[in-house]
């Protein structure tokens, strides 16, 4: 079985070997990633796992780099437009679209995607819940695997005061399709079929009616979550540590002249009420598949700079009032989330 995964990334370099080694322990044979702007040395380390032979191919996969082709600021849907044209893609009897800070869980069987495709049924889709991950209180960025560090969340039937939470899918190659979204496949106008199609949950439920007839300019991408991670999870790291955290806003839109920061976003993902370790079961092959491929050739030195050239954006980063105040305020943020908070001082509980 072929799975393609496609990602984009900017600055992930730290964090590429766990993704790319995890993603090949479920399963995944091949990766097609875009990258844009990398002043970290992604890109270099991305080249050079695409050019690594045989032998490293054994341990990464077939590792596809191309620059994103995006124009103008909508990087992400450029990517997969253009992605739905390459090789890597069309070749694959399933593609799965995730970010690097995004780990599929499977619960099931030998815990690999083909084991999540039998147990759902071998649907033409199959579309699994996030469950987002809180900073743990971790300020300091180590070099280490992240599904080893953070292991509180949010209670995973609701988040922020809704039951409806946002998925990621898997699509077969013969799902009739327009075009790939960032969270779910759409239909092709000419050769949609809809009615009878099997799209599956992450406990193999049919998903909800609405959720897979929704035209495509509605763009849906949740339903509710109670009842659907039986057989997966879709853990998202979209925190990390704290100093992870400011680098991750540098690299994004994080110009605060003139108006104070919000820290509504890492609120709404700092939610540590539930713990879920789940996750382990894959650290030890992770770890020895770490260690051989940072043994390989001049992956390890390209990991070791991208590491380096983080933590040297961080400290560079905190010599900036704004980022010593944000570094405080998230620190100092309350781990409740924003309307969870809200709600509890409206009735006089807090």
């Amino acid at each position: 079985m072929r799975i393609t995964a496609v990602t984009c990334v900017k600055n992930e370099g730290p964090f590429l070997l766990e993704w790319i080694a995890f993603n090949r322990l479920i399963g995944v044979t091949d990766f097609l990633f875009y990258s844009n702007d990398c002043s970290d040395g992604t890109d270099r380390l991305l080249d050079a796992l695409a050019a690594g032979g045989t032998e490293l191919a054994d341990l990464c996969g077939n590792v596809v780099h191309l620059p994103n082709p995006a124009e103008g600021r909508n990087y992400q849907m450029e990517a997969l437009k253009d992605a739905a044209h390459r090789t890597v893609v069309q070749a694959a009897d399933w593609v799965w679209i995730a970010d690097v800070d995004e780990f599929l869980n499977i619960h099931v069987g030998d815990n690999t995607i083909p084991a999540l495709i039998a147990a759902c049924g071998d649907p033409a889709a199959i579309s699994v819940h996030f469950q987002f991950f809180a900073n743990d209180g971790i300020d300091g960025f180590e070099d280490r695997p992240v599904i080893a560090q953070f292991t509180r969340s949010h209670n995973p039937d609701i988040w922020c005061g809704e039951t409806a939470i946002e998925v990621k899918s898997l699509t077969r190659r013969d799902f009739p399709l327009q075009y790939f979204g960032a969270h779910r496949p759409f239909f092709s106008k000419k050769q949609g079929k809809k009615k009878g199609l099997a799209w599956a949950d992450g406990s193999g439920r049919q998903v909800p009616h609405k959720f897979l007839v929704a035209a495509n300019p509605r763009r849906i991408r949740k339903f509710p979550a109670k009842g659907a991670r039986d057989f997966a999870t879709l853990n998202h790291y979209a925190l990390r540590s704290l100093d992870s955290y400011l680098v991750k806003n540098d690299r994004g839109d994080v110009n605060r002249e003139n108006r104070a920061f919000d820290d509504s976003y890492w609120r709404e993902r700092n939610d540590p009420a539930w713990q879920d370790t789940s996750i382990a079961r894959y650290l030890p092959a992770l770890e020895a598949a770490l260690e051989q491929i940072k043994a390989h050739g001049e992956i390890g030195t390209l990991h070791d700079e991208a590491v380096r050239r983080h933590r040297e954006k961080c400290a560079d980063l905190l010599k900036q009032p704004a980022y010593r105040e944000m570094q405080a305020q998230l620190r100092a943020a309350s781990t409740l989330p924003p309307d969870e908070e809200a709600l509890l001082q409206e009735l006089g509980m807090m």
